[in-house]
């Protein structure tokens, strides 16, 4: 639920920032009612001065360059493509520690008998990832199915934290000291471009293997057009395509889960305009959060079955794509 000191706007805006651990080197200021509760007088000082508009900080304010958490979103932007999101790393590795230890828990206490609920969940799992891979990748890979059930099930893991109400865990992490927190790591681009780049690492790593270098660069090279005239067109237009296969399957999946936390974190904000619209959110808020479980399943699905057609095609040595 928004606060009372709080705008719609600055609502939106805390629920939707990282908490960033990176290097400043010169000072940031934060603007008024943005900075993190819990800063240091000197920082609550600079962030509402009438001298941040012409020099970014107080005066009065003395300033450490170096690593540290950003207060607000624009220091966590001045940090750059070094600094880590912590929330995202945090859950999406405590996720997938989670899941494996499911899964090592159901193959510890498998039986040939009349198997637990537990068991009927995995092998259920299992079963469905496998008829995928067989009916899509047909060439020979131990590592293809591994690969495409951990994906599924560890965006789906992932996924899922979207349906968690948007104030309950940030709120219980304020309590601690810690006033940014967002669970949902797949509403972090850095985290799926970063699982599309791995992918995107294998794609190439097979499809030299499978076809050797010099194959996969007469695949780039005279592909679509098989002329040598045609060789630089060609270039442009296959790179463009390799390239776009990590970039689409990974702002998808951030497309659409940080679209549904943007329409979780609005509804919210109706909570707090009053008992008629309390009603009226308490109803929106379950009504997507049931369609919502729909878009969770759908993303992870398509995340990993893009993930072995696009194997597939490193494997595909054959002159037709």
């Amino acid at each position: 639920m928004a606060g009372e000191t709080q705008t719609s706007g600055e609502y939106i805006k805390h629920h939707l920032t990282n908490l960033t651990y990176g290097r400043l080197d010169s000072p940031v200021a934060c603007p008024a009612g943005n900075a993190q509760e819990g800063g240091s007088a000197e920082e609550s000082a600079a962030a509402s001065s009438g001298t941040q508009a012409s020099s970014g900080m107080d005066s009065t304010h003395e300033f450490h360059p170096g690593w540290q958490f950003a207060q607000c979103s624009e220091q966590a932007k001045a940090m750059g493509f070094n600094a880590i999101n912590v929330d995202s790393m945090g859950w999406s590795i405590g996720l997938g520690l989670i899941l494996l230890l499911l899964f090592r828990a159901a193959a510890s206490g498998a039986t040939s008998g009349i198997p637990g609920a537990l068991q009927n969940f995995v092998e259920m799992i299992i079963e469905f990832i496998d008829d995928m891979v067989s009916s899509i990748f047909s060439h020979r890979n131990p590592m293809i199915a591994p690969m495409a059930l951990t994906i599924f099930t560890w965006v789906f893991a992932m996924n899922l934290m979207d349906l968690l109400p948007v104030d309950w865990l940030p709120a219980a992490a304020a309590a601690s000291g810690i006033h940014f927190f967002k669970i949902v790591p797949t509403t972090d681009p850095n985290i799926t471009l970063g699982m599309a780049a791995a992918v995107f690492l294998l794609i190439v790593f097979y499809s030299v293997r499978q076809k050797g270098p010099g194959g996969f660069l007469r695949e780039l090279a005279f592909h679509p057009f098989n002329h040598w005239i045609a060789i630089p067109a060609n270039l442009i237009l296959e790179t463009v395509n390799l390239i776009a296969k990590p970039v689409s399957l990974g702002l998808r999946l951030f497309g659409n889960m940080y679209a549904g936390e943007v329409v979780f974190i609005l509804i919210a904000l109706l909570f707090g305009a009053g008992a008629a619209f309390a009603l009226v959110a308490g109803v929106l808020q379950w009504a997507w959060a049931v369609f919502h479980v729909l878009i969770i399943t759908l993303q992870a699905f398509i995340f990993s079955v893009l993930t072995i057609v696009y194997m597939a095609q490193a494997y595909d040595v054959s002159e037709d794509h």
